[in-house]
């Protein structure tokens, strides 16, 4: 399988002499597939086990530890960590590139904490994009549906001087939440606007230079269920988290 892979060792290699148990998921596949989110594409790994808990939150794990939190696992996007500090974990409704801009990722099934710390003792995810000079032109893409209320997304990319190139893209969504058995909404429903940029310059025969950088906002329904020292012994709680994020940059 003639397939480059750069997460084992940190440097580019055949995937055929890669010292790790390794698989790629192509452009080609998750466009094949129909995924509509990065969790969903993973489906697809052998040994990762997703699990979408509600309408907005994801569990995806790999060889065990199986919870929303999973915090054994490094997800990655273009090498760039995306956890949250707080549990180590990560969000992953808020991972939301355009898939048409993923290249491949890369999954490591395996400790991978020697090269990349302690959130890599099951494993590691790295999500990588195509460059800026592999999107030139317009993009756009919209739809709408009785559980994906509406959406939209659109990119830009062109050329720069200097052996350089540029895109811009951004996105909207608004999604219904589940409904339980009984037919009655479980109040999980979300919406969310992402925006992002990258750009990169050739500087020489085996020199690159990349700048990218995201931001989002937007708002999720969710429903706590707790204990309650009265008839029925719980109560149920509404609340509307926002959801924000500043732009990390990364070159």
């Amino acid at each position: 399988m003639n397939v480059e892979v750069s997460s084992v060792s940190k440097k580019s290699e055949p995937i055929s002499e890669a010292a790790a148990a390794i698989y790629v998921l192509t452009a080609e596949d998750i466009r094949k597939s129909g995924a509509m989110s990065i969790p969903d594409a993973l489906r697809m790994v052998p040994g990762v086990q997703v699990a979408q808990i509600d309408a907005n939150k994801w569990a995806v794990t790999a060889r065990g530890f199986n919870g929303s939190f999973a915090n054994k696992l490094l997800v990655l996007v273009d090498g760039r960590s995306v956890y949250t500090p707080l549990y180590s974990g990560v969000y992953w409704n808020v991972q939301d590139v355009l898939l048409e801009d993923i290249d491949r990722i890369e999954v490591i099934r395996g400790p991978g904490a020697t090269l990349w710390g302690a959130n890599a003792v099951n494993g590691v995810i790295n999500i990588l994009t195509k460059s800026a000079a592999e999107t030139k032109g317009v993009f756009v893409s919209g739809g709408s549906g009785s559980y994906d209320r509406a959406n939209g997304e659109i990119r830009y990319g062109r050329s720069l001087k200097g052996n350089g190139a540029f895109r811009a893209y951004g996105k909207w969504f608004e999604k219904d939440g589940f409904d339980d058995a009984s037919g009655k909404s479980t109040l999980d429903a979300w919406k969310m606007l992402r925006g992002g940029l990258r750009a990169d310059w050739e500087l020489g025969s085996n020199s690159n230079l990349t700048l990218q950088g995201d931001a989002y906002d937007g708002e999720a329904n969710t429903v706590y269920h707790l204990p309650s020292i009265s008839f029925p012994y719980s109560q149920t709680l509404h609340s509307v988290a926002p959801l924000r994020g500043r732009i990390l940059w990364r070159a």
